[in-house]
Parts: structure tokens; sequence; C-alpha cells
């Protein structure tokens, strides 16, 4: 059995234990309802709340004083955020959708766009951080201007906001709306030392491991005059996804299919309509089908430190710094038909040329085959298969580090100076990302279902763990590197021009920088290749089993011994240290910017109403600088490329806030804003390529002259509020978005057009004609986006006691988008009944969104086309306070384990569809 998720026979089983505990909480119901009661009848003072109402009323009291539109997240008590993770908290509030990783919140999507529209600060300065993906239907390695919030463990924080309007005073950027995370502070606290630990222990229902996670916060303020606080997080987790999938399409000719047949494909045991339907060539099938699972080893670390300084009452300083770290041991393990590309000395051949699904090889039986409507082939029965067993390990570390000097200085009674200067780094590393093939010949049934949307394979009739089925084909190596690297400098002044008019104005600087370095090393080193393809498996293997079967796979250790591999890499093995087979995708990006603003804030009345608002201009000019390699056939180095760009523009906002009593508001914005292009599409990499026949020249790049994205917002929103944390909202925006980024194609320009260098082609010429060239380009016209939000919370407390301790939190978003844009769902909705005593506490909550496309092509069976279906995922979590500051806690996440299915083709079939079980914790949280 495979070292990479054994089951443990004997392992007590956590998840019983902790439902257990779950059951003892609720029991503790009567005699905590008879305190309550008791409790109720005497005369008191003053009643302090505590826990997650206590949050909720927080979170209400932020959002009802904002003048813009925003929803808030309040920590309940000192590191102790309300889920295990940012983006799961995040999706509690309307408009907000997430996607998952490993079945942990990764990136969101904020009113209908997708995440590299959603702007995130970090104690009031901008981050970019990304971690990585095991699937690049996900966005492997990809970066970009999105945030992954798994970067960080919640604990560290203590308050979230989502700002959804625009207003001048807040840095360009992020038209869907910016996330402000921040984190805490020793004033936040009164005078005194303050501190809370919390250690949590779980497990996953499929990788059965023992998952630590450990927070700890000090703080100390003397007198509001200095304080120190320090913060740190550490957990370490196992992780599967395991599930079936397809890979890519294909639409085999009849000429192709006919010669298949005539060289040893056995189509006999179908129905002569069958037959016929089958050499038609209008078939579409799935070149590959494969069991997979990806597998990991995390850890995350976090260390935060503020300090506070307010030498006088109208100075105060704060330093806050953050250093995290996330790193990932990756185990991707797949059973997948699969050709070969060439004959070579493998056992097993391929029919020579053509291209054609996996399962269709020379000397190949066809028993049953079936399709549907548009002619997707949806079943197939197939002996003789080619496969491959795939086993893919990588390393990937991702370091985050920021340091941000804050001032705010009230200069008189009337003005007031504030700002801040930070700098920030985040590197990504895949020092190695390994690869090991062997091949094997079975027998396949692929059934995609009646849907085409649900997947179950079977290869009964072989034996996947019989190392006499397999062959050895080859290693594969690479490695990567991206850093990311911000410096921000802000200065606001506020002047109070009289009691009901305050004009703010200030400027900003902004300097972004990015580079990346893809690296593949030579799998042919010292004859690697030629000497392992086609040889023995039997002592370089291992047998890895999940829940939906077994099968043989490699073991680098034996392998890298056998086949006298150790010395490429020297005493660490890690893929890396050999001949460079080729090097891609080598880039480097800056954006400059600065900016200023002015705005003026009223408070005054309207009406007889109270009514406050804002009004502001927001400049800003942006130069754009990018240089990256030009390359040919195999990625040869041709030369680089060297691109400047910029633009500039104002843009307008207005915000305002109508009281028609004190707890009815109605809002209404009007505002412009931008979201810079993504970065990908500003890299200056790009080819040329000669056609050694036609003489044909091809060339394409980046465009770092690519004008932002532009919206203009529309928002109207009536809020009601009552009782402690009672609130009702409806809200209505609409986005007109312009300057959308696609491809455009030339053709015979002359090479000075093109931005590429004309040395990278022997003997060409700067009026040397480029027969076709591609880069990105803004696109002319607009595109709108309406939606709708409803939101609502309550706590029940005019029911008789004990029920008055109830409360449920619910939001319902709609969207309506032109097919142009993706990322959006058209409804989501989140849901959380809870119920709480000041000593114990449970809650579950329900989040659900709608299928959602990642791409759209207007060919109806186009891969260019594909998404994710729908998905509710249901968490719990329960308290109960055991003592004075000793609480014990229990949190369930994925408690359905929801199937994470993703389709390509407007007929949505078949791409991805795994699960990643549920994940169960409890733990103790002491607070001193």
């Amino acid at each position: 059995m495979s070292k990479l998720y054994p089951f443990r026979a004997m392992r007590p089983n956590l998840k019983s234990f902790l439902l257990a505990t779950v059951a003892a909480l609720v029991a503790g119901a009567h005699s905590s309802a008879a305190v309550a009661q008791q409790a109720a009848g005497d005369l008191v003072d003053e009643v302090v709340v505590t826990g997650f109402r206590k949050s909720l009323g927080d979170a209400r009291r932020i959002k009802k004083d904002s003048v813009i539109q925003k929803d808030v997240i309040v920590a309940e008590d000192m590191a102790k955020f309300p889920d295990l993770n940012l983006a799961e908290s995040l999706q509690r509030l309307p408009g907000v959708q997430i996607n998952r990783e490993a079945g942990e919140g990764r990136r969101i999507s904020l009113r209908g766009l997708g995440p590299d529209f959603a702007r995130v600060q970090l104690n009031g300065m901008e981050v970019l951080g990304n971690v990585d993906s095991a699937q690049d239907s996900r966005g492997q390695r990809s970066r970009d201007r999105a945030f992954d919030f798994n970067i960080f463990a919640s604990e560290l924080f203590s308050r979230v906001e989502v700002e959804k309007t625009f207003q001048a005073a807040q840095h360009e950027g992020g038209m869907a709306g910016t996330v402000g995370l921040f984190t805490g502070k020793p004033f936040d606290y009164a005078p005194g030392s303050k501190g809370a630990v919390s250690i949590k222990i779980g497990s996953n229902e499929y990788t059965e491991d023992t998952q630590p996670r450990v927070a700890a916060l000090i703080s100390h303020n003397w007198d509001n005059r200095f304080g120190a606080l320090f913060s740190v997080a550490y957990s370490k987790r196992k992780t599967t996804e395991q599930g079936r999938n397809t890979y890519n399409y294909s639409q085999p000719s009849a000429t192709t299919l006919k010669s298949l047949v005539a060289k040893g494909l056995d189509i006999s045991k179908l129905s002569a309509a069958q037959q016929a339907k089958f050499l038609s060539g209008d078939l579409y099938l799935a070149d590959g089908n494969r069991t997979s699972s990806w597998n990991a080893k995390m850890e995350r670390l976090g260390v935060t430190a503020a300090l506070q300084w307010q030498p006088t009452d109208d100075l105060l300083l704060t330093l806050d710094a953050l250093h995290g770290e996330f790193k990932t041991h990756r185990n991707e393990v797949h059973l997948a038909t699969r050709p070969l590309s060439s004959t070579g000395s493998v056992a097993f051949d391929t029919a020579p040329g053509g291209v054609w699904p996996a399962v269709f090889q020379k000397g190949s039986v066809i028993n049953a085959l079936a399709w549907d409507n548009s002619n997707y082939v949806t079943k197939t029965d197939v002996t003789g298969t080619t496969f491959g067993s795939e086993h893919r390990r990588s390393l990937n570390e991702n370091n985050f580090n920021q340091l941000v000097l804050t001032g705010k200085w009230d200069a008189s009674d009337r003005l007031s100076v504030d700002g801040h200067v930070g700098y920030e780094k985040s590197t990504y590393k895949t020092p190695y990302d390994d690869k090991l093939y062997m091949r094997a010949k079975g027998n396949l049934i692929a059934n995609y279902g009646a849907d085409g949307r649900s997947a179950a394979f079977d290869y009964s009739g072989w034996d996947p763990t019989n190392p006499a089925n397999y062959a050895m084909d080859s290693f594969y190596y690479r490695g990567f590197d991206n850093s990311s690297e911000l410096r921000e400098g802000t200065l606001n002044l506020h002047y109070e021009l009289s009691d009901t008019l305050t004009l703010r104005a200030g400027a900003a600087y902004h300097r972004f920088a990015q580079d990346g370095i893809d690296l593949f090393y030579d799998d042919n080193v010292n004859g690697t290749r030629s000497k392992a393809r086609g040889t023995s498996v039997a002592d370089i293997t291992s047998v890895f089993t999940n829940s939906f079967g077994s099968w043989l796979i490699g073991d680098y250790a034996k392998a890298f011994k056998k086949y006298n591999e150790y010395h490429r890499f020297g005493p660490n093995t890690d893929g890396t240290g050999g001949a460079l087979q080729d090097i891609e995708n080598v880039y480097e990006t800056t954006e400059e910017t600065i900016s200023e603003y002015v705005q003026m804030d009223w408070d005054s009345e309207l009406l007889g109403k109270r009514f406050r608002g804002n009004i502001g201009l927001r400049g800003y000019q942006t130069d754009t600088h990018s240089t990256g390699w030009i390359q040919g056939d195999s990625y040869a180095y041709l030369g680089t490329t060297d691109v400047e760009g910029r633009y500039s523009g104002v843009l307008p906002a207005l915000n305002t806030v109508l009281e028609l009593t004190p707890d009815v508001l109605v809002r209404f914005s009007a505002t412009k804003n931008l979201n810079r292009p993504g970065l990908g599409s500003m890299a200056a990499e790009g080819s040329a390529f000669q056609n050694s026949d036609s003489g044909e020249i091809t060339a394409s790049r980046g465009n770092p002259n690519l004008k932002p994205y532009k919206d203009t917002t529309l928002d109207l929103a009536v809020e009601y509020y009552f009782g402690e944390v009672g609130l009702l909202s409806a809200s209505v925006f609409q986005k007109k978005i312009t300057n959308y980024i696609g491809s455009q194609t030339l053709e015979n320009i002359p090479f000075s057009q093109t931005g590429v260098p004309f040395a990278t082609i022997p003997g060409a010429t700067a009026n040397t004609i480029v027969s076709e060239f591609s880069m990105p380009i803004n696109v002319e016209g607009s595109n709108k986006l309406t939606g709708l939000e409803l939101a609502a919370q309550t706590q029940f407390s005019f029911l008789p006691a004990p029920f008055n301790n109830i409360g449920a939190v619910a939001n319902y978003t709609y969207v309506d988008a032109e097919e142009a844009l993706t990322g959006v769902s058209k409804t989501s909705y989140n849901a959380t009944l809870y119920y709480e005593t000041s000593q114990w506490g449970v809650r579950g909550s329900l989040s659900h969104r709608a299928r959602w496309y990642s791409g759209i092509s207007d060919s109806v069976m186009s891969a260019s086309t594909r998404g994710f279906e729908a998905g509710t995922y249901i968490d719990a979590a329960a308290f109960f306070n055991i003592a004075d500051g000793l609480q014990l806690t229990l949190d369930a996440v994925n408690l359905t384990n929801q199937k994470d299915t993703q389709f390509w083709g407007q007929n949505r079939y078949l791409y991805n569809q795994n699960q990643s079980g549920a994940t169960y914790m409890v733990g103790l949280s002491y607070k001193f």
C-alpha cells in the first residue's frame, strides 16, 4: 500500500469522538436553559453580550456608521475569528462567492466579478499573495491580481471589511470592491496585559491524519501611551481530493478511424449501426479518462507584530509587521488512458500517426459505445486500452512579508493628517515539480452518466496492481520561481470647514513589480529515458489506494536508485541541478502609479432628515514597463523584448446616506472605478517562429500598454436596523464595464510594428514582413452587470426562554450579466442558524453557489468553454465555556462532503469531479 495515505485500521475514530462531544454540548442545554431563565428573572444593571452575537452587533454598528456600502466581519474575541478560513467567513456576506482548494476556501468573487477584480488590503496597504493549486483548471501556479485567502490563518485577524462602493479617498482599483484585512492592535484592548491561546486537533475523513492548529496572542497596553502585540498561528494538515476526470477531446476523421480499423482496432462487437456511426467521423471523444488523487501535506505559519506609540494626545504611530509561510508537499497520482507519443522500446505500441482518444489503440477491442444527441461519446467499454500511471511530486513554498508604518496627527481642532508607508514582498517557489510515468495495458469501462456530468470508471478484467502489466516510461523534471514586490506611501489631510463639512485631500505612490521564470530539466540526461523506457517496474513501485480503487505508482527513491539518477541532484534529490532542457515564461513587469484626490464629506440635514455623504475626484497616472524573453522552436531563447506603456484618468465618486429614521437608511452611490489589466496579459514575454518550408514568420507577445478596465456603477440600498443585532437590507446595483481585454491578430505587418526584436529571426530586418502577429488588446464596447442583494439577521429575543437565544443570519444574491463576463453565478445564498447562551452555543451554516463559467467560447464543443457546477457546503461550530476564560470548541467543515464538479463545452460535459472529505476539529482556548 502507498505510503502517501495509508489507512490506519487501529486509529481511534476521531470523528466519532467529536460527534460525541457535540452530543455532550447539546445535553447541557437543559441545565444551561435553567440558568438562563434564572438570570433573566434577576435585576441587573447591564447585560454583557459576548460570542458570535457580539460579533454580529459590532459588525452591524460599523456598517450602519459607514458612508459607503460596506459589510463587516468582526472576531468574536482575541484570536477567535468566526471561521477557520477568511474566505469561508467572507462567503457569509451578501454578494461574496468563493472557490475552494482541497476543501478550504481560496479565492473570492465579489458582486459577480472574478477574483482579479477584488482588491485586497492588509492594514491599509494593498496586498498581493498567490499560492498553488493542484489543478491547472483552478489556476495552477497562476500569478495574477487575485488574492489567495488560504495563505493566512484566520486567527491572525480581528476584522475584515468588504467595501462595495468606491469613494475618492480610496485607492483606485478593484472595481468589484475592496476587502480590508486588519490584524489586532494593542490599543484595541484596555490598559494592561491581555492574552489568548488556542489549540485545536482535527482530522479529515479521507486522510485520517492528526491536524494540529495552534494560535497565541499576547498584548500589553501601557496606559494608551505605548503598546505591543504579538501573535502567531501554526497549522499542519494532510489533504486529499479524489475523483474522476477527462481531459481534452477530439473528433477523429472518418479516414483516421478507418485506418485504425485496418491496422487492428476491433469493432466487430458493435452493431452494424454503431459501427457505421463510429466510422462516420461525427463522434466527439474524450482523449483520456483518469482516476485521480491530489494529495498534499500543508504547513502554514503566520506571525504578526504591532507596536503603537502615542507620545502626545494628538499623535499616534503604529508599526505593523506580518510574516506568512505556506508550504505544500504534493503527491499527485493518476491512472489514465494515455497513448504513447512514439513507439520506442516500450512493451506497448500505439497505432502510428494521427490524433485519437487514448482508449482506441492498435489491438484494442471496443465492446460497447454510447453517445448523446450532440455526438459526444458518454460511455466506452474497451479492452487493450493503453494506460499511463503518473506520479507527480512537487514542493511549493510561499512566503509573504509586510511592514507598514501608519501615523495619525491631530494638528488642530479642525486639521488632522494621516498616512502610511509600507513595503511587502511575496515569493512563490517550486524547487521541484517532477513526474514519473509508467505504461500499462488493460480494460476500461468509462461511463459519464446520462447527464454527461457524473463519472464511473471500471477497471475489471485486469489487475492494475500487478507490476507485470506495466512498463517504465520516463522521468520529467521542472521548477518555477515567481516574486512580487510592492512599495507604497500615502498622505491624507482632513480639514473641518464647519460642523457639517469636511474637506479631504491626499496623494499616494504605488510601485508594483513582478517577475517569473519556469525551468524545465532534461529527462534524457545520460540516456535515462532510453535506459528506463520499456523496462520492468517490479522493483520501483508501490500500490496506491483510495476510495475509488488501487493501482500501481512509481516510487521515486527506488526508481532513482535503479536508473542511477541520484547523481543528478546531489544529496537532496529534489529534481533540480540537471541540464536545463529549456527555460520558459521569463519576464519582469513593473507598474508605477501616482494618484491624488480631493473629497468633500458632509453630515447635515435634508428635509429635516439626517443626510450624510461624500463627493470627490481621484486622478491617477500609471507607467508600465515589461521585459520578457522571446522564444522560438523548442523554446530556444531568441532575444528580449522591452515595452513601455502609460495611462491616466480621473474617477468621480458620489456616496450618500439619507436617514429616514435613526433606524431606516437609504444609500445611493454613483461612481467610476478601474481595474488594472491582468498580469499575464501585460508581461512582454512572447515567441517568434519561421516556417522552414514557406519562410513565413509568426510572432506574439504580451502588451504592457494595455489600458485598465473601467466601470460606471450605480448602487441603491435600503437598510432597517432593529434590536441588538437585527438588520434587513436590500440593494440593487448596476455596473457598465468597458475596456475589456481580448486578443488581436494582425496579418502581414513589418517586424518594426510588433515590438518583437527582428534579430530573433536570422536575416530579418525591421521591414521584414510578419505574416501573423498576435497580442492582447482592449476591446471596444461595454458589458453590463446588474445585481440584487438581500440580507437579514436577527436574534429571536421576543420568543420565550430558552428559545430567545436562537438567532439567524441569511442573505441572497442575484446577478444578471452578459455572456462575455466569466466567474459569475446567477444566484448564491447563505444561511446561519445559531443558539447561544453565556455558557454554550452551537451554529450551523449553509452556503450555496449556482453554476458559473471560467471561460466561454462560441463553439458548442470547444473546451475553452468551461466552468463549475452548483455546490452547497454545510459547516458547523459549537463552544462550551468550561471555566472563566477557558472554552471548549468544535468545528466541522464540509459536513456533506460536497462534490466539486467542473465541466467543459456548452453542453457541460464532465471535466473534473472530486471530493475532499469532511474535516472535524476539537479545541481548547484560554483567554487571560
